[in-house]
């Protein structure tokens, strides 16, 4: 392990690249606060950072995501005062990695595609903003895009920050298994991005100061064996610690899964921690008075927008999931795949009806919107044949996190999720088959968001999704 790897904790830990060691800078008793505030300023807050104090931040998705994932992640930001416009989360057009990198695959993505676009992108923000460096936050397969850009693109010179949640810095497997994948540990991807760089060995690129963050145990892409990639029994070669970087601060979220590391409440902290020095005001999200929503709906297994959607949103009652009256908005999508924009209200839960020729009919139901956001994004989804028989299809999916038996409070139709298996947390979604029968309401919770759908019949080619927020 790392020297510097720590225990993620507000206001604790061993010293971070550019400042003082943390625990000194927050232990200082308050009546000095006014005499040492220049050395606090310059030990604690990364003087850098008052040259421009918010520095633009580009949020970089993983293998198969979109933006928005970044969703609640941009509201905390947002409600700790960092200005919107200058917050930017990116789609890679087609985020699925290659089986193998050097060779082309249908609607995948290569190492390079994701280098090429994430710098027209960073780019971009910059001319936007006239800002002259960003900071850059990826998730998993994201992180791989900021290494690469950092190290083979322009990125050490515009690059201020770097944090990565979740990053298999060290491959999913390291072994013969898939040689040519990115996710390869021994695959010549990782092993040109981890070669030793300066006297002390570093495996980070110069130019920005990195931040890792990683679970103790419970990501499915950092195990010793193969079962998460469906090669159960296989040495897989990578230990817990593989998203570690040797010359990063390397921060350790206990029990939290793959994605939590980025985008659950902890690793909030430590990535406002990690940019400004000093720990966020809140982490709660504040609601806004008059949220504006929107999104893109994409092309399946792509983030390419689709034409020809016609979406519906209705105001729906918290307790049972039926309407509240006649749609509130309804749109058909044009080229550029948006949906909205939709005037919402911050304390009422929608029903989202998303109808895309040769696709289920989606009645997509989500908890209220506390505040804005443009990366309401969705995807089509087909019915699978052998679930055409039942009463109703239900999904009750997770996308910033998984499901843990082990410490989560959940349930669907007030049971057990179906498909959750025991261990290590890796499955987000779980999928109940209604008998037929009369229209109801049934209840997804999780760790305290509740969200009640009706159920609409699967025979009609239509699929109730409850997505959750957190």
């Amino acid at each position: 392990m790392d020297p510097s790897t720590r225990s993620g904790r507000a206001c604790t830990g061993q010293g971070r690249a550019g400042g003082a060691p943390l625990a000194s800078c927050c232990a200082r008793p308050l009546r000095w606060l006014a005499i040492l505030a220049v050395a606090t300023l310059g030990a604690c807050a990364h003087v850098s950072l008052l040259f421009d104090r918010h520095p633009p931040v580009v949020f970089v998705h993983g293998n198969g995501d979109s933006s928005a994932l970044w969703q609640t992640t941009l509201w905390r930001f947002e409600s700790n005062g960092w200005p919107r416009e200058r917050l930017h989360a990116i789609d890679m057009p087609y985020p699925l990695a290659r089986d193998v990198d050097s060779t082309p695959q249908p609607g995948r993505s290569s190492t390079d595609d994701q280098l090429k676009h994430l710098s027209a992108e960073v780019d971009r923000v910059l001319a936007r903003t006239g800002a002259r460096k960003v900071v850059l936050v990826g998730n998993s397969r994201g992180g791989y895009a900021i290494r690469n850009y950092v190290q083979n693109g322009a990125g050490a010179q515009t690059v201020r920050r770097a944090i990565l949640g979740g990053t298999p810095n060290h491959g999913i497997w390291a072994s013969d298994f898939m040689p040519g994948s990115e996710f390869n540990g021994r695959g010549p991807f990782l092993t040109a991005l981890n070669a030793p760089k300066g006297t002390r060995e570093f495996e980070i690129a110069a130019g920005p100061n990195w931040l890792t963050l990683r679970s103790d145990n419970n990501d499915k892409y950092a195990q010793p064996d193969g079962r998460w990639i469906g090669r159960p029994g296989m040495a897989t070669h990578v230990g817990y610690d593989g998203p570690a970087l040797r010359g990063a601060t390397n921060v350790v979220l206990p029990s939290l899964d793959h994605r939590e590391v980025s985008f659950h409440t902890r690793a909030f902290e430590e990535t406002w921690l990690f940019i400004t020095g000093v720990p966020p005001s809140r982490t709660a999200i504040v609601p806004e008075s008059s949220p504006v929503l929107d999104g893109r709906i994409s092309q399946p297994g792509t983030n390419l927008p689709m034409a020809g959607v016609s979406v519906e949103v209705y105001e729906v009652a918290p307790q049972t999931g039926e309407r509240l009256g006649a749609a509130v908005h309804s749109r058909v999508t044009g080229a550029d795949g948006r949906w909205g924009p939709m005037p919402a209200r911050s304390d009422a839960p929608y029903e989202f009806v998303v109808a895309a020729p040769g696709f289920a009919t989606m009645h997509v139901y989500r908890s209220a919107f506390p505040r804005s956001s443009s990366v309401v994004h969705m995807r089509p989804i087909r019915l699978a044949d052998a679930d055409r028989g039942a009463g109703s299809v239900v999904i009750m999916t997770r996308p910033r996190g998984y499901f843990d038996l082990r410490r989560d409070r959940m349930s669907l139709d007030g049971a057990p999720l179906p498909g959750v298996p025991p261990g290590t947390a890796g499955v987000s979604e779980s999928r109940l088959l209604v008998r037929p029968g009369p229209a109801r309401t049934i209840v997804a919770e999780f760790n305290g968001e509740r969200i009640a759908v009706r159920t609409w019949p699967a025979s009609e080619n239509r699929v109730v999704i409850a997505e959750l927020h957190y």
